[in-house]
């Protein structure tokens, strides 16, 4: 035998086994197919703002390969927990958008709610510190309208190019399959608009008491349209009429300790025995001529509109009066996507939106197959038709002879017409960053807004992740850095517990 081909033999055995494809000495990133990527940190977009380019391949392979990850647990939100009920308008909105299930007060809407965890697996406990999932179906006249969001109305990031590594960043090392700060400070140390987000996650409110004590945030920013065809910018806000509670570091442990599935339980026993819980609906809305007036990118989802400026209004009221029937069929089976939409509402040019709407029906498609909307807690609740044909589970097409559209020996026609914004798009093809980061402002103002014990609390829990024993100088650095300029005495605090020298603040440091 060639001594040569033999070695060579063995170099590809090793290699295939000790290193996957996307390892193989390549200095520089590429995509699966082995190009060049030159920016893997922002979608191709029409202008700086957006919208996103569906040819954009390295944003699609990396969310696609993102969202068959595992199998059949969901890569996030994989822990949750389902109850049903209706929506009621008790404001009249009908100016504002030709929404058919907002047109009056008095109008009620079946729901069903879905509260999880973010990045823990399914068995784990209710009470770790991670962001909830506040995913809300509305099964109205006119089609399903999913709005979903968490529990928080910001994000870590702005650009979903960037989702796929900050998942895999919070997840566990997949070396060890343990969740380390070192990993989530390494990745987040990139990106000081993150700031903002963990003021919530490790305030306080990082551990709410249980769902029914939580408020919600549709985070993203749609658009409202209205018969005119008149557009605004809208973010939508739930409110519990219970109030928000949450858990601090001792009563998380011990009712964790206890009992794995508290927030479930709290859910279901809660319903069972007659008490209601509801949620009041309100929403904020800003002109798109008016958002120049801003310092910062009204559609940064990194950012929270000052309610001083753009006043929350309120819509209508959410209860849940009913427990789900089966747990599998209407929580493991139930499915959002935040491009389901209905006539009078519409999509933004949030880069973060723009990524979801694809990802989001793409991971479902693998997760519960190409027919995942004829379920039962997924399907409408109003009389639909369309050529979608075959493939695994449909049960929904018998006798059919024409499945293709137009015909003359089909009835079925195109519905009338229904306004969408009216937006004129130029610009030139590109990857970058928006014009109004101001990633310091708002974590600082709202770390300055909280009692000193309070803050001493948020400086406990920064100190402890960043005492990590693998967090480098030059991380730990950037982040001292970067929470001193969103508040000077804050970064001090930061430095002198970990006992460093004072940081001199810079507006760039070396990622």
């Amino acid at each position: 035998m060639d001594p040569y081909k033999c070695s060579l033999g063995i170099l590809l055995i090793w290699l295939m086994q000790y290193h996957s494809s996307s390892a193989l000495n390549s200095p520089f990133w590429t995509t699966n197919s082995g190009a060049p990527v030159y920016n893997n940190n922002n979608s191709v977009t029409v202008g700086i703002r957006g919208p996103v380019l569906l040819e954009d391949y390295q944003l699609v392979e990396k969310l696609a390969n993102f969202d068959r990850e595992r199998i059949p647990e969901r890569v996030v939100h994989a822990r949750g927990a389902s109850a049903k009920g209706f929506f009621e308008v008790t404001h009249d909105i009908s100016a504002l958008t030709c929404a058919n299930f907002l047109r009056a007060p008095g109008v009620q809407t079946p729901v069903i709610v879905r509260f999880s965890t973010v990045i823990h697996e399914r068995g784990s406990p209710e009470t770790l510190r991670d962001p909830r999932g506040f995913a809300v179906k509305f099964y109205t006249q006119e089609g399903n309208f999913d709005l979903v969001g968490n529990n928080f109305p910001v994000f870590f990031i702005r650009d979903g190019m960037q989702f796929p590594d900050m998942v895999h960043a919070l997840k566990p090392n997949p070396k060890s399959n343990i969740q380390e700060d070192w990993r989530i400070l390494d990745f987040f140390s990139h990106h000081p608009e993150s700031l903002h987000m963990f003021t919530f996650l490790q305030d306080d409110i990082g551990v709410p008491q249980d769902y029914r004590h939580m408020e919600g945030f549709g985070v993203n920013t749609y658009t409202l349209i209205n018969k005119a065809g008149k557009a605004l910018y809208v973010k939508f806000h739930w409110k519990p009429t219970l109030g928000v509670k949450n858990l601090l570091e001792d009563e998380a442990i011990k009712i964790g300790g206890a009992h794995h599935s508290h927030a479930t339980q709290d859910l279901y026993d809660s319903i069972a025995a007659g008490k209601f819980p509801e949620w009041k609906l309100f929403i904020q809305t800003i002109d798109p001529a008016n958002e120049g007036k801003f310092d910062f990118d009204p559609l940064d989802v990194t950012k929270t509109w000052p309610e001083d400026l753009v006043p929350l209004q309120p819509v209508g009221r959410m209860v849940l009066n009913k427990n789900i029937d089966n747990f599998f069929a209407e929580n493991e089976q139930l499915a959002f996507c935040p491009a389901v939409i209905v006539p009078g509402i519409y999509y933004s040019d949030d880069k973060l939106l723009q990524a979801r709407i694809f990802s989001y029906a793409d991971t479902q498609r693998y997760r519960l197959g190409p027919n995942y909307l004829q379920l039962p807690a997924n399907a409408p609740k109003c009389p639909y038709h369309n050529n979608h044909h075959d493939g695994s589970m449909n049960f929904m097409h018998m006798n059919e002879e024409v499945n293709y559209f137009p015909s003359r020996n089909a009835p079925a026609r195109e519905a009338n017409p229904y306004p969408i914004p009216p937006l004129n798009l130029s610009g030139k093809r590109e990857r970058g960053v928006i014009a109004k980061e101001n990633n310091f402002k708002q974590p600082g103002d709202r770390y300055r807004s909280w009692a000193p014990d309070r803050q001493q609390r948020f400086i406990t829990r920064i100190v402890s992740h960043l005492s990590h024993p693998r967090v480098t100088d030059q991380i730990r650095t950037i982040w001292v850095s970067n929470w001193s300029q969103a508040d000077k005495s804050l970064g001090q605090e930061i430095a002198n517990r970990l006992k460093m020298k004072p940081v001199m603040v810079r507006k760039t440091l070396p990622s």
